[in-house]
């Protein structure tokens, strides 16, 4: 529920103003002067302030400045005397919401009230966003506990509170997009925009266009109007360069110039245009193998490189497999509406022997199959595909059903189901049995 101050010395226009808004299902609370409506913020939480301009011991017009200073989404509706018109545009300039002129506008008083609390609960809408964004980005967030994973956050929190650019390495799947964003929310200009590009998924042409931007009919296909480049869309932020080693060497001399100057030409302009960019740049290549090659300038990877961070692959962190393998978990559960999902010891050890060379994007995906094709509510070594089921060594207590007829049997037929993608009538016919066969078996070995 919403909560209204009404703010007059004339007890008789509080009360009756009280009575009309609490008939709205608002909350109202009352005070007669400006020491007692500042008070009323330490023991409520204000939305919206009806506040005459003269009161006893102040100027409602300078209450608003206060008012503000104590909360700055509660809106000020400022109830002006008649023909005082002048204080009204003050009140506007000091930061409240509207005027109204007592008595000759009380009609307008409800609907200036609601769109007043339209504008709050938006603006509490976008601080809650903000926050979820804030917290979902934070470094404690990153899962993990090993020691290298916590070294590398711990570096990454250090050159956040700087404006330095920081080349992030490491194989696929490691991360980087989470450590660039947050860097960004740690850095200072975690309130400007944090924009993302992978520097692989364009051609050199839409590359240039998509960082710099052009200017209208620069090229065949160029809009009527002048577009901007993503730089400027970050102007004040952070760019995240991903998979810096892919881009155009014809394209580095450019970007390397907007980091030395921070200004940058739109495609075919002639005018610069200056920017204040942060760059974090990622790659999985070598890129000192690349500047042997000459497919990346030296000078450009020394200017992004003033701050490298390596993130260590999933084989490098085993112990946080289990933490992050129960995090997917969860949330996957949560989507699929499961409940108390756990997995079993058997299936973290396979977890844990397996190499994942897609890292933590690859955990996440078996672990959202795994828990889709869960029939109870523990994940075991069944749910997980073949390949990593296969990676678990054989120990003296599984060596019989691990070499039998039957397991070998189970896993062939996993294998042509994976590679049919689940068909069951084309596995049939490669395994060159009936398909009434084909399903007793999947029952028989319970293949999910």
């Amino acid at each position: 529920m919403n909560t209204i101050l009404i703010v007059d010395d004339e007890e008789k226009l509080r009360s009756l103003l009280s009575r009309i808004i609490s008939l709205e299902g608002f909350e109202v609370t009352e005070a007669a002067n400006c020491k007692t409506a500042l008070k009323k913020f330490d023991s409520h939480t204000i939305d919206v302030v009806l506040c005459d301009v003269k009161l006893p011991d102040g100027n409602g017009v300078e209450l608003i400045k206060e008012i503000k200073r104590k909360s700055i989404q509660t809106e000020i509706i400022s109830l002006t005397a008649y023909g005082n018109i002048a204080d009204g545009v003050q009140a506007i300039k000091n930061g409240a919401f509207d005027y109204i002129t007592k008595g000759d506008d009380n009609n307008k008083i409800i609907p200036l009230l609601y769109r007043a609390i339209d504008k709050v609960n938006l603006s509490k809408r976008i601080t809650e966003l903000e926050k979820k964004i804030s917290n979902k980005y934070s470094f404690d967030n990153i899962i993990g506990r090993s020691k290298n994973i916590l070294h590398v956050i711990e570096l990454a929190k250090k050159v956040s509170l700087t404006d330095t650019s920081v080349l992030l390495l490491g194989e696929t799947g490691t991360g980087k997009e989470v450590f660039a964003q947050a860097i960004h929310q740690n850095s200072n200009r975690n309130s400007k925009p944090f924009v993302a590009l992978n520097c692989s998924a364009f051609s050199k042409e839409l590359l240039e266009s998509e960082l710099f931007g052009y200017k209208a009919g620069a090229f065949t296909g160029a809009n009527s109007k002048d577009k901007k480049g993503l730089f400027e869309e970050a102007n004040n932020g952070t760019i995240f360069l991903d998979e810096i080693g892919e881009m155009p060497i014809e394209l580095q001399a450019k970007l390397l110039r907007v980091l030395e100057t921070q200004e940058l030409l739109r495609v075919g302009d002639s005018k610069t245009i200056k920017v204040n960019v942060r760059i974090i740049a990622a790659t999985n290549k070598n890129i000192e193998e690349e500047i042997q090659k000459n497919h990346f300038r030296a000078d450009l990877f020394y200017r992004l490189a003033a701050f490298q961070i390596h993130l260590p692959s999933l084989k490098e962190r085993t112990s946080d497999i289990e933490l992050l393998a129960n995090h997917f978990s969860n949330l996957f559960a949560i989507k699929i509406k499961k409940t108390n999902i756990t997995i079993s010891n058997e299936c973290i050890s396979a977890l844990q022997q397996y190499n994942w060379p897609g890292n933590i994007r690859e955990l996440k995906n078996v672990i959202e199959r795994a828990v889709i094709l869960a029939d109870t509510n523990i994940l075991s070594v069944d749910n997980l595909p073949l390949e990593i089921q296969s990676s678990t060594p054989v120990n003296s207590n599984n060596l019989i059903s691990a070499f039998s007829l039957a397991s070998i049997e189970k896993l062939h037929i996993q294998k042509v189901l994976n590679y049919t993608n689940g068909n069951k009538t084309e596995a049939a016919k490669l395994l060159n049995i009936g398909l009434t066969t084909l399903y007793r078996k999947i029952e028989e070995y319970k293949i999910p």
